[in-house]
């Protein structure tokens, strides 16, 4: 019976995981195609690789350039958005502040589109479009109400016996936060950078709209395969491939903190 149970297991997870690693694995082969293998019909799944849609990749745009500043961008927002989220975390979380988790859990649920045009003109009066300022603050909207609302649970089981104790012993409250309270909730603080990380490095529209020749990120260097008359699908998918793998491999380092981290956040919840 346990074998049975264990097989179905493996079954459900084989079957929700293939649509995720099916894409994943056109995407790979696509960006090994030549242009005529792309179109063939029926779909070739064996063929002879090239690597000329990355060496396109690179000759058509600055893709380093693209590359750094997706990574000033991303980690600059993810890290600020440790920065305030897990303080309003831990407050929200001891002194049971529902109103404002409730107002920060709406400003998660409002798309984020329509804070696009606002951003604009007031970026657009001060002088912000196309830097990576811009770009920060607007990505904020994404890893600070996701940082607040992973940690949230986390604080809330925190022995705060813990905390009085350190107190008693002449910590201030921001001591014991910083020396209780952030290194027990180190998991969920990993779990957090990794998907504000995610979130901010995959983000599209803002950059699209905000940035401009010195701010450009990667996403938007896959739109630029993409014209009026031709899609370069080899491009696309090997810029794809090309901006899947720093977090990709960032995440297999770290999948046992973040395997751990969400657990404990799913059952805090």
């Amino acid at each position: 019976m346990k074998a049975i149970r264990r097989g179905l297991f493996y079954l459900c997870l084989f079957a929700i995981l293939s649509p995720f690693m099916f894409i994943f694995g056109w995407m790979l082969l696509s960006s090994l195609k030549s242009g005529v293998q792309q179109t063939a019909w029926p779909p070739l799944f064996f063929f002879r690789p090239t690597l000329d849609n990355y060496f396109t990749v690179f000759r058509s745009i600055p893709f380093l350039a693209f590359l750094r500043n997706s990574l000033i961008i991303s980690l600059a927002a993810t890290l600020l958005g440790l920065v305030l989220g897990l303080p309003a975390a831990y407050s929200i979380a001891r002194w049971g502040q529902s109103r404002l988790a409730l107002a920060i859990l709406t400003s998660r649920m409002v798309p984020w589109i329509s804070f696009l045009l606002p951003w604009y003109l007031l970026f657009g009066k001060i002088g912000l479009v196309d830097t990576h300022l811009a770009l920060i603050i607007t990505h904020l909207i994404i890893t600070l109400p996701m940082t607040i609302w992973l940690m949230i649970p986390f604080f809330e089981e925190l022995p705060i016996e813990l905390e009085q104790a350190a107190l008693i012993d002449g910590c201030s409250r921001l001591g014991a936060f910083l020396r209780i309270g952030v290194p027990l909730a180190r998991p969920g603080i990993v779990a957090s950078a990794v998907l504000g990380l995610i979130y901010s490095w995959n983000n599209f529209i803002f950059a699209l709209i905000l940035a401009g020749p010195k701010t450009q990120t990667l996403p938007v260097a896959v739109y630029q395969f993409v014209s009026y008359h031709d899609v370069d699908w080899g491009a696309i998918t090997a810029t794809a491939t090309l901006m899947i793998l720093p977090v990709l491999v960032l995440t297999l380092f770290i999948q046992r903190h973040l395997v751990r981290g969400l657990a404990l956040g799913a059952v805090k919840f």
